[in-house]
């Protein structure tokens, strides 16, 4: 006789892990803005002017692949930091339709400013946890999203867009 399938309950959905990392990058994205609400930038704008700081002068197709976002949403985030006054774009010399990125001095010096309150958001997220299991952790998640990284919708190309920029990384 065929056994009798499990009960649906709510339960199966808190264990789930995609579940649980869904929640999680709720409470990251709460605890950043939390730490950073005197600086008025979202993780993703912050993680662009540390790309465009890094690279100066990359395209906003590249500048996806570094951080793995989206490239159509990009382009707001972009604008948002234009309107900011946080980021320039610049024509190519080699080709004016493609906009290079760069700080600008405000941008720089918000980046400087931010550095503690983001440390201090990323402390506090694994906070709870021991020291060995917040190294386990970390070391876990990096693992799986190494391992993962085709089956995202906009997998993590830093090396491959970095490679066309001649700056290698």
């Amino acid at each position: 006789m065929p056994s009798k399938p499990a009960p649906i309950t709510i339960d199966a959905v808190y264990a789930a892990p995609g579940y649980l990392f869904r929640r999680m990058q709720q409470i990251a994205v709460s605890i950043f803005m939390e730490e950073c609400k005197a600086f008025d930038l979202t993780p993703v704008q912050y993680a662009a002017l540390i790309a465009i700081h890094t690279h100066p002068g990359i395209d906003a197709t590249r500048l996806s692949a570094v951080i793995a976002f989206d490239r159509s949403t990009l382009g707001s985030v972009i604008e948002r930091l234009q309107a900011k006054e946080f980021v320039e774009r610049k024509p190519a010399p080699e080709d004016k339709r493609i906009k290079l990125l760069y700080l600008t001095k405000s941008g720089a010096a918000i980046l400087r400013e931010i550095i503690p309150a983001v440390e201090r958001a990323q402390a506090r997220m694994l906070e709870p946890l021991k020291p060995a299991d917040r190294r386990a952790l970390m070391g876990l998640m990096a693992q799986l999203v190494d391992l993962n990284n085709e089956a995202s919708r906009v997998p993590l190309r830093a090396e491959d867009a970095l490679e066309h920029l001649g700056k290698g990384g």
